[in-house]
Order: C-alpha cells, then structure tokens, then sequence
C-alpha cells in the first residue's frame, strides 16, 4: 500500500499490471472517476479490448507470461515510461508478489494494493497458518506425509504458494502419497517457482466461503459479509454467490470476526479475501487469505453497493474508509465464469476467434469481459472470456435472471461451458443453495448430457443454419436487373448441406426439399416445417410450437470459404455450433499408427521418471504431462504395448497436431498390421 509519504497524494494516473478482463474492470473505474489510465500487453495481447481501451499502452515483447506479465521490472519501466504514478496489481501475475509491491513502492509510485510485508506474511500457506493459528483463527492441523496414517485419509496436499489449484492432489490411498506429493511438488515448482506442499486432513463434502475485507490506514477493517464459492472444477471457480446461503447468524459472525483478527494480524490495508472451509458440522477452517481483488469481488459489490476498486484507490490515497461500519447488505448477487471449455471432455480448454460475445443486459445484469468481438482466445492465458453476474432481491430470482442472461447470449466462437452454467443453476442441489465443492464430481456426468430431445434439437438447428445459408446464395446471385429470388415453384430434387456439429460432434446431412409456393420441407424431420426464412433468421414450426433460430456464419479456416464456415445457431431450443463440411483433413490420417498427438498447442512440462523409446507400458500409464492456457494435462498409453517413439523433451512447445509419442500395441505387435492412431488421453482420459 502507499507509504506514510504518500498520504494525501492524489493519484492522476494508474496503470494495471495485468491484462483481460481485470484491467478493464480498473480502467472502467478510473474512467468514472477522472483518473488517466496505462496498459501493459504481450505481443499476443497488442490489439485486445485492454490494450485498446487505455489511454496509454506499452508493450511487453513476447508472448510467454515470464517474458512479459511476470517482469515486474519492466512493468515498473513502463509505469515510470508513460508518466503513471500509481500501479495497480490487479490479480494473477505479480499481483501476490512481495517484491514487486517493493520495486513499486521504491521507485516513488503508489501501490494500489497491501503492504508487501502483509503479502509476505501470506505468501506461503505453512507460514500463514503458523500466524493465524497465533491470531486466534481456526484452522485444519497439518499432516506430516511419512507420519500419515489410515484413519488420516482423505488427505489434501497443495503447494504451499500460489494458488488457482495448481499442485493440489486429493489422496485416498497412503500407497499413493508419496507420488502424489511428489508431483505437486514438481507441478507447483513449474506454477511458481516454489515445490514447497503440504498435507493436511481433506474434508469431504465441505464448502469454499469466503469473507471479503477492506481496510484503511486509519485502524478500521470492514468485512463485507460471506460469499460461497464451492462450485469449483479442478479446484478453480466456476460459480459464486454473495452473500453465502444457509448459513446461521452465528456463523456469520464468527466468520467475520476470523477475517477481520485475520486482516489486523498482518496490518493489512487495502481489499482483500480471507477463504474459509465449512465442514458439514459446521465449523470453519482458515485456507489462505488473498492479499488482492479476487475474481468474485462483483457479487459483494452488487450486494452492498460499492466500487470496491475505487475504494482501493481511496485507501491508497491515504484517505479512511466512509465510515466505521459498512453499508447494509441488500438483496443476492451470483456470478458465472464463462470459459473458453469443453466440460464433456475433461474440461479441455479452447482457443480460436471470438466473433460475437454479447449478453442480454437489463436491470441487474452485469458483464466484466477480456475479450470481444474480433478477439483471439490464445493458449498463453487463462482461457476465461468473462463474467456474468446478476442481482435480484432473493437468491431464487437472482439464479434464474443469471441462468436466463446466459441462456439468450449469443457465443459464438470457441466451445464454452456455457450449457454447463445454465445447467449447475437450474440444478436441484443449487436451486436449494446445499452445495459443496463435490458438485461437479457427483453431477458433471449428467449435466453434459443432451435432453432426451436433443438429437432432434440439433438436427432442427443444422435445418435453419440449412436455409439461410440456401437463402444467403439465393440474395447474392440475384441478378442486376432487379429479378427477385424466391422459392421455386419448379418441381426440384433434395438439396442437401452437410455439417459437423462442435466440439468434436456427429456429422449431420440435412436434406429438404423446395416446395411449389412456400419455404422447403424437411426430408428427414417429421414435425418440423419452415415458416419463414432469411439469411440471418428462419422461423420453424417444431412439433406445433414456433421458434425463432438466428443464424451467423462466418468464414473459418486457411483461406476462409463456405466450405470452411463457422455457423452459430441461437434458439429458446439451445444454441449450436456448426462447420460446413467437407470437413479438414485430419492430421491423424497423416501419422503412422499408434501416434498420440496434441489435441492443442501447449508446453511440455514433464516426462514420466526414466521413460524411453523401447519401454513397455500399460494402458493408463502417464507418459508426459502437457501444460496449456493454465491448466496441465497428463498424457498417458492408450493400450498396452512398447513405446517406439518419444519424440518430445521437456520444455518443449509443441503445436496441435503434433505427434508426442507412438505406442505399438501389443495386438499391433502380434499382427503386425496397421492400427487407427492413437488419441493421448489425460488423466481423466481425453485427447491432450
């Protein structure tokens, strides 16, 4: 935070070290409040929304977060390079990093953020709970992994810095503790440069919440009530909510009163988040505190109608807090992170060109996103697009005005985890706020699964995006002299269009035939006719009941081509994602049999210990580990066989498509004939 010196210092110019949807959200509040803003970016990020929307950017060359966003040095250059006198650390990157806030704060710049000796004292998970546990706050006692018995299991080990769930593992079997420790070890070494895990006692069933803090330097600490966060996948946020449901008074109050002997233990100033776990009696256990603005922070202020970033600039001004007790809380806010992912299959994250992203608005709808129309999802980030939160006097209509919000968006570019939001809301265990952190791994299989109609959906979707594209050559060869175009009322053979529904779906043919007078029929769709039709919207009527489909399509591969569109069809039926086929050559039918290629572009970050061309392995057997957009990825044998090829090293980039291995099989080694390639799976078993 700022120094004694800087008390009363007005902040005219701040720059945000970070990028996405963080920078824009402070860049928003300094607009509001007449304060100049500065931008940092990657080469990868030089033409995104945050770039754009600063009144200054600098750029950091390179692409790879260590050449860039994690360079405090240069980030501090560039502070002092564009004439800012505050930096704000948003989150991710250095915002955590004690050193950072020094060479902030020793080049004469204000820190918009805790005093690095707060941060400090928080960094490290073990030595954390060591000052909480003086503090007089609750925590879970820790397990020596080679003291660790039976009766301790569940156990939880995570990497000491850090956070995001990067080095976390879930062990339930002491033979497996040793391994497991040992790669969340090597997994947070290559997160944040510290190995250092710990152990500790898993609770199961057990919720994520959190209290949010905001101090001054004045002696006054607020806690801005509970959120709950427990729907997380691989540890990460998916869903949050303020203020948390079912909780009693008391635990309120004792929540709040942990947080706030947290905050004042470290002498902190400025927002941050003290996380909690609730075990299902009830009592709460300290996890860490965020020395930061937390991703979640919109739904505390939607709920007590703050701007907690300009708050956090109040404080770093040297001003106090408006008051000595916070405002009321009013009402409940929910928020949804959408991601560039495909849930159904191991949560793979996605890349490719975003070209719409809007969201319904309407009283108390909000949207923070990092991205927008015309921008590129890359593999060097964090693959979230944005955030959807929404406010309502009751948790119930606050849940189904968010569900509804994402339900009528209109997403079109990479798969998202959008199906996957709408589905958790109206989920029996949500609706009823009886959460846990489980949610995902009791449910996740259900909630990606289709509607018992879903085949038929889909097929009426492929039918629209069917008719307009017949409707889109129609308007553009209709000729000079003003002949209008129209359906034919010359008898016709079927036309047929063909499609491949994505991520990854079923070819669909759509066949329909040109009717005398009116819009075509459907061939193969009992139930399903065409009422109207245009380029960009067709009207059905399915099973009696009109539906209105938009239709978008836009040029996608080398080269661009209707054969290579991209088409996005938008309904009350769902929202669908198709390519025009013929569809592009796969690289798979390149490659000797047996090869395992990258489903994406990523980094390799590990090979198993001693592996080498000529060793035999088991189906299932981890072979590498492959890191893309903050996520890591276990490669393991397909079948059981030799491996002839180990064509990777660690540290290796590597591009999609590219062969990481070949495993023969053993049936291919008997028979010597050809097999189809291999497809790596992770550790749940999908493509890398």
């Amino acid at each position: 935070m700022s120094t004694e010196a800087d008390a009363g210092r007005t902040i005219g110019s701040v720059l945000v070290a970070g990028r996405g949807e963080i920078a824009r959200r402070v860049f928003r509040t300094c607009r509001e409040l007449g304060v100049a803003t500065v931008a940092v970016h990657s080469d990868a990020d030089a033409d995104t929304p945050h770039a754009r929307e600063a009144d200054a950017a600098v750029s950091l060359p390179g692409d790879a977060p260590a050449d860039t966003y994690l360079r405090g040095d240069l980030i501090v250059a560039a502070a002092l390079a564009a004439g800012a006198d505050a930096v704000h650390p948003g989150y991710g990157f250095l915002s955590e990093n004690a050193g950072f806030a020094r060479a902030v704060l020793e080049a004469g710049l204000v820190w918009i953020g805790p005093p690095p000796e707060a941060i400090e004292a928080m960094a490290s998970k073990t030595r954390a709970k060591e000052l909480m546990d003086r503090a007089g706050v609750p925590l879970l006692a820790p397990v020596r992994p080679g003291e660790a018995r039976e009766e301790d299991l569940p156990l939880l080990v995570k990497a000491a810095a850090g956070g995001g769930g990067r080095g976390m593992r879930i062990v339930r079997e002491l033979a497996a503790l040793e391994d497991e420790v040992r790669a969340a070890s090597a997994e947070a070494a290559a997160a944040f440069g510290d190995g250092e895990v710990f152990t500790e006692p898993y609770v199961e069933r057990g919720r994520h919440v959190e209290v949010q803090v905001l101090a001054d330097g004045h002696g006054t600490v607020w806690a801005l009530g509970t959120r709950d966060c427990s729907l997380q996948r691989r540890h990460q946020k998916v869903i949050e909510e303020a203020p948390a449901p079912h909780l009693t008074g008391e635990q309120r109050a004792g929540l709040h009163g942990a947080a706030e002997r947290a905050a004042r233990a470290v002498g902190y100033r400025g927002a941050g988040t003290v996380e909690f776990l609730l075990a299902p009696d009830g009592r709460a256990y300290f996890l860490e505190m965020n020395t930061r603005l937390q991703v979640e922070h919109p739904v505390t202020e939607c709920v007590y109608g703050l701007d907690l970033v300009a708050l956090q600039l109040r404080i770093a001004e040297g001003a106090p807090l408006p008051a000595a007790q916070p405002p009321e809380p009013q009402g409940h806010a929910v928020e949804a992170r959408l991601y560039a992912e495909d849930p159904a299959r191991q949560w793979r994250p996605q890349t490719g060109r975003v070209h719409r992203l809007e969201v319904p608005g309407g009283p108390g709808v909000r949207l923070d996103a990092g991205v927008a129309g015309g921008d590129e999802v890359t593999v060097h980030y964090d693959p979230m697009l944005a955030k959807v939160i929404a406010w309502a006097p009751t948790r119930a209509e606050a849940v189904r005005k968010l569900a509804h919000a994402l339900e009528r968006a209109h997403i079109h570019g990479p798969a998202t985890n959008r199906d996957l939001l709408v589905r958790s809301l109206r989920h029996p265990d949500f609706a009823s706020g009886r959460l846990d952190t489980g949610f995902y791994d009791r449910h996740l299989t259900r909630l990606c699964q289709e509607p018992p109609d879903g085949e038929r959906r889909l097929r009426a979707a492929a039918f629209a995006a069917a008719l307009a594209d017949a409707e889109a050559r129609r308007t553009a060869a209709r000729t000079v002299s003003g002949r209008l175009g129209g359906w034919r009322n010359l008898p016709s053979g079927p036309q047929t269009k063909c499609y491949r529904a994505e991520p990854g779906g079923a070819e669909l043919e759509v066949r329909y035939r040109p009717a005398r007078g009116g819009p075509p029929l459907a061939e193969d769709l009992p139930g399903v006719r065409a009422l109207r039709v245009a380029a960009d919207r067709v009207e059905l009527e399915v099973d009696g009941v009109r539906h209105r489909f938009d239709v978008a399509a836009y040029p996608g591969g080398p080269g661009g081509g209707e054969e290579r569109a991209r088409v996005f069809v938008d309904s009350p039926l769902g929202a669908y994602a198709f390519t025009a086929l013929p569809r592009f050559p796969d690289p798979r039918d390149r490659t000797e049999p047996g090869s395992l290629l990258a489903r994406m572009p990523g980094t390799v970050v590990r090979l198993a210990d001693r592996l080498a061309a000529g060793d035999a392995v088991t189906a299932g057997q981890p072979l590498l580990w492959l890191e893309a957009m903050k996520m890591e990825h276990r490669v393991t044998a397909p079948a059981d066989g030799v491996l002839r090829e180990l064509r990777v090293t660690a540290g290796q980039r590597v591009e999609v498509g590219a062969v990481l291995a070949v495993v023969a099989s053993e049936e291919q080694g008997r028979t010597g004939g050809a097999e189809p390639p291999a497809s790596p799976a992770t550790d749940e078993g999908a493509g890398a």
